[in-house]
């Protein structure tokens, strides 16, 4: 479940988009904090797509390799001889402490603190470290999804040699396959969404459980109370939408990768809107859940308060926050937009 989509050059499965989201949406509604950690370790899997072929076998060969990592280039790498020296520190470290390979992204420079770019053109490219490299600190004390263990990470000059590093910027990737094709920060953004629509689907469920409970003073049970009826057809509205948007958006996508047609800009940016939706709506319905509850969702015990602590944490990731709707909005109206991390 962790390695999906590893390319089958490196003895992965190279599963479809939409069976990997499948995955993901499923582990989800089980528990919010393992689909988001199959979510991480199948996306940054797909490094295996776009990074030279040695390296890609070296970490991905093994049947129990699993990777994680951030990808914004938060860190430093600075040219030296034989590849690169970095130094940073990245958030969201979504299992770090599972992971066989650990890897961020760094902005290069030369030895001057200047610009520059690898040996094969990547300016902020998604390096590897071995893990003994890795220091990871504690930093993860937060609301919700606190199972992934998303702590801070950091290296100190460490040395990652040359090409051990992928190029997610790059729309030529080194393995000629479907999913070297597929956006990458598209396929990021819609498994979050998938995480997300798994904790709609969660919160539905635990609400129609609770359909006999009976409000202090009320006579009528929750699923006797018309406003209550209405915010569970809403919520279960707002999660079918959101799937077959975003799995109609995805398998389009995926068949003209397939059929080797180059992904336009309008793709790009039809995938990051039905994720960023998705994600959204799906939100909505765990809080038409979780507020119909009433008080007894704030308890422990409750599955509810849970998955509305899990939904309100992965909204906030940069693939499908609201305010990714601002540049997506931006190329709608026709007004020159950078489409690079589309």
């Amino acid at each position: 479940m962790l390695r999906r989509w590893v390319a089958a050059e490196c003895g992965g499965e190279a599963a479809t988009v939409t069976q990997v989201l499948r995955t993901i949406e499923a582990t989800s509604q089980a528990d919010g904090a393992a689909g988001w950690c199959v979510m991480i370790a199948n996306t940054t899997a797909l490094t295996s797509h776009r990074m030279r072929s040695d390296w890609a076998d070296t970490i991905y060969r093994d049947p129990a390799a699993c990777t994680g990592g951030f990808g914004m280039p938060a860190g430093t790498a600075t040219v030296v001889e034989g590849g690169l020296e970095v130094t940073g520190q990245w958030a969201w470290g979504s299992g770090t402490d599972h992971c066989s390979w650990i890897g961020g992204g760094v902005r290069v420079v030369d030895q001057h603190g200047e610009p520059a770019v690898t040996s094969d053109g990547a300016f902020a490219p998604f390096v590897f470290f071995e893990p003994t490299d890795v220091q990871l600190l504690d930093t993860w004390h937060v609301s919700g999804l606190k199972g992934t263990a998303s702590t801070d990470y950091a290296v100190t000059r460490a040395f990652v040699p040359e090409g051990r590093w992928a190029n997610l910027l790059n729309n030529s990737p080194v393995v000629d396959s479907p999913l070297g094709h597929f956006p990458f920060f598209g396929a990021l953004g819609a498994g979050v969404a998938a995480c997300l629509i798994g904790l709609g689907e969660r919160a539905i469920e635990e609400i129609i459980l609770l359909s006999e409970k009976r409000s202090t003073g009320s006579k009528k049970s929750l699923a006797e109370r018309a406003t209550l009826q209405a915010g569970l057809a809403t919520a279960i509205a707002n999660v079918r939408q959101a799937r077959s948007y975003l799995y109609g958006s995805t398998d389009a996508i995926w068949d003209r990768s397939v059929a080797g047609t180059p992904v336009s800009d309008d793709d790009r940016v039809e995938l990051r809107l039905a994720a960023t939706s998705a994600a959204q709506r799906c939100v909505e319905a765990v809080d038409l859940c979780y507020h119909a509850a009433g008080s007894s969702a704030v308890y422990e015990t409750s599955a509810l308060q849970r998955v509305f602590r899990d939904a309100h944490v992965a909204i906030t990731h940069g693939m499908v926050a609201p305010r990714t709707m601002e540049p997506l909005g931006r190329y709608l109206f026709g007004l020159p937009t950078n489409t690079a991390q589309f």
